[in-house]
């Protein structure tokens, strides 16, 4: 089963909405989550967040490190990139300006969950500066060097964009869902 964190992103919504016909998965929110019962899911999404709490930082970062060492396919949206990207020790930076609308990633290194161009949408004003070593940039757009990041040749990726408010970006989140 697959758990959808809700970090209290305006977007989650429209995950939840797409989802709902497609899989099984629990969405709770973070101040809900009992990190003692995340062995159950096989897979994790972490949302967006709208503020930055330090107890949402804390409980992500512990969810990323618990999907490395079991292995199991994860999937960080825009601030679930960041974090993604912070546990692993690189880093993020405020954005020059406030990036909010459609854009076009390009993919630059073959993965399972797309390939060539996809139309995104973005809405956020940190990205991620850095990547640690263990970390690869596997697509890219005008805007930002680091739109889909992924660890090593796993099944863990990261979005600096939603996923869930385009077509494109709705197929990948359904390949992610379908990875095991």
């Amino acid at each position: 089963m697959l758990l959808i964190v809700d970090n209290g992103s305006v977007y989650t919504k429209n995950l939840i909405d797409f989802l709902t016909s497609k899989i099984e998965f629990e969405s709770i929110p973070y101040n809900k989550i009992n990190l003692s019962s995340i062995n159950k899911y096989n897979s994790f999404i972490l949302s967006g967040r709208r503020k930055n709490v330090q107890k949402i930082n804390a409980l992500n970062s512990q969810i990323v490190k618990h999907a490395i060492i079991k292995k199991k396919p994860l999937l960080g949206i825009c601030y679930g990139a960041e974090i993604l990207t912070l546990t692993l020790g690189g880093t993020i930076k405020k954005s020059v300006s406030p990036q909010k609308g459609n854009q076009k990633v390009a993919i630059t290194k073959k993965n399972p969950l797309c390939k060539e161009k996809i139309d995104a949408f973005e809405s956020h004003t940190y990205e991620i500066s850095r990547l640690a070593d263990s970390l690869v940039s596997i697509a890219n757009s005008d805007s930002c060097k680091n739109e889909i990041i992924r660890y090593g040749n796993s099944n863990i990726f990261g979005t600096q964009f939603h996923p869930e408010m385009t077509l494109d970006g709705k197929n990948l989140i359904e390949k992610f869902c379908n990875l095991k």
